[in-house]
């Protein structure tokens, strides 16, 4: 194994540990009349889904496979989004209904247990501030954050072209500001390169920045961006450490909350290299309230999506959305999710009822049982679960009871909060922010050098040319300049991903 930069231990090579849920490469899921219901390992990096309605058992479910992952040694990164999930750094209590519970599944051995956590936070309160640079996270997924139209967005990518071609990087939130009145007032210049500026889309995009800023999503961009490599970290007993981002006040801003999930899946993506199959994965990806992804979203950035879903598999990542309904998810992203789990869905709704048809036609049935009825009938706890088998075919579906987490089941206190974050060996990383010369300070240099300049008065002077050097004829000056002007704007452009991200090297922290 290897020691990573800040104390982990890199996830490179994963022991098998043994455990309640964890044994012989597969997580237990859940039991059933038929026999127990387990995930392989090998193929958890072909996707799964979580569903079913509000108090169902999908948070228990979540819980069950991030502790069978971290059990194994695979990282885990994850959103919570009712305040519960921090529950998996404390063990669990056995309580009454739990025995019952282990009793009614035949399980005679339960040990409470714990699990690695580093607790995370966009609004760095409630955990490690996470943060990336505006130019990191590109036109394309900010054009959604702030809601843009297509001219609007347009502007926006015009804006980002230009910075990287006169090496202006856009860190926060001012660079980008500034980088819009620059663009404004440079637009009958830039117009005839780039294509049409007009004022109107200028001032939509300041207005959208200031709604960004009064909610307090500001503090998402700046530095130090977050390392990809911190997510994917082991303990000193080789189990995979659970990342918690807190996301109860994220929630109260849907794009926000999508949009940066949207961005750590695109940087898993870019960053990662290529490791094929894998007899684990070396993250996988819990995306709750998945629909908040695909509402609105154009059928372009759909199509992203699923090229993403469907091709980070090959970097070792494993991703599971969870959601109401499978209806919540699109169509062709869901076609790729080879994994489920099927808590109960009420059919009260037209919509409900197309959903219920929808998830039963889509599970594999040997005709022992109804699966349409089913879904309407099960259990708090009870799912239907349909896991791939080492050929990669769906197994027949199974009307199951989830296993009981061994972990705290609710959330923890703020004196416990406030202890994971002094024992982290991510503390002082990222809390100080770092104000590095950008584009806001580059146009204000430029700025205060126009106005001096103008305000000389004759013309300017300049040096004589030296008198042992020659003098160009115009055809080569011309010839010279044209020359240097491409190998700046070589030098300065920045090489973008598939979300129109900035690629990035991998930093190395001093």
């Amino acid at each position: 194994m290897q020691v990573g930069e800040v104390g982990w231990v890199v996830a490179t090579s994963m022991p098998i540990l043994s455990g309640v849920r964890y044994m012989d490469c597969s997580i237990l899921v859940g039991k059933s009349v038929s026999g127990e219901q387990r995930l392989l390992l090998s193929m958890a990096n072909r996707h799964g889904l979580i569903a079913g309605a509000t108090g169902t058992g999908k948070t228990v479910t979540l819980k069950v496979l991030a502790e069978g992952f971290s059990a194994a040694g695979v990282p885990v990164f994850m959103a919570d989004v009712k305040g519960d999930l921090a529950g998996l750094s404390r063990p669990g209590e056995r309580t009454q209904p739990l025995a019952a519970r282990l009793n009614n599944l035949g399980i005679s051995t339960w040990n409470a247990s714990s699990f690695p956590c580093v607790l995370w936070d966009i609004f760095g309160k409630r955990g490690h501030p996470i943060r990336t640079t505006v130019s990191a996270l590109g036109p394309a997924l900010l054009g959604r954050l702030l809601n843009l139209n297509e001219t609007q967005s347009g502007v926006l990518t015009i804006l980002f072209r230009v910075a990287d071609e006169k090496g202006m990087p856009i860190v926060d939130l001012k660079d980008l500001q500034a980088m819009l009145v620059y663009v404004g007032e440079s637009a009958q210049q830039l117009t005839l390169q780039y294509g049409n500026i007009s004022a109107a889309s200028v001032g939509a995009i300041q207005r959208a920045l200031l709604h960004l800023l009064d909610g307090g999503q500001g503090s998402f961009f700046g530095e130090p961006a977050v390392s990809i490599e911190d997510f994917i970290q082991t303990d000193s007993d080789g189990r995979g450490v659970i990342n918690i981002l807190s996301a109860e006040k994220l929630m109260t801003s849907p794009r926000v909350y999508s949009t940066f999930l949207l961005w750590l899946l695109s940087e898993l993506f870019e960053r990662l290299p290529e490791v094929g199959d894998v007899d684990r994965p070396k993250l996988v990806f819990f995306f709750d309230e998945a629909h908040l992804l695909f509402d609105e979203a154009p059928k372009a950035l759909v199509e992203t999506i699923e090229q993403v879903v469907r091709l980070i598999r090959s970097k070792g990542v494993g991703v599971f959305f969870v959601s109401q309904s499978p209806l919540d998810v699109a169509d062709s992203v869901l076609a790729q999710l080879g994994n489920r789990v099927q808590h109960a869905l009420r059919a009260f709704t037209a919509r409900d009822q197309k959903a219920l048809k929808a998830t039963a036609d889509t599970f594999r049935s040997d005709g022992s049982f109804d699966v349409r009825q089913a879904v309407g009938e099960l259990a708090i706890g009870e799912a239907l679960v349909s896991m791939l088998d080492d050929h990669g075919t769906p197994a027949v579906t199974q009307r199951s009871f989830i296993v009981p987490p061994t972990s705290r089941l609710g959330a923890i206190t703020e004196q416990e909060r406030e202890e994971i974050l002094s024992g982290s060996v991510l503390r002082g990383v990222y809390d100080n922010v770092i104000d590095r010369e950008s584009a806001y300070e580059m146009l204000q240099k430029r700025r205060a050098a126009d106005q001096s300049e103008a305000g000389e008065e004759g013309p300017v002077k300049r040096p004589p040319a030296s008198s042992g050097r020659q003098r160009q004829s115009p055809l080569e000056a011309m010839l010279m300049s044209v020359v240097r002007s491409i190998g700046s704007q070589l030098g300065r452009s920045i090489s973008r991903g598939i979300f129109g991200a900035a690629v990035r090297q991998p930093r190395r922290r001093q």
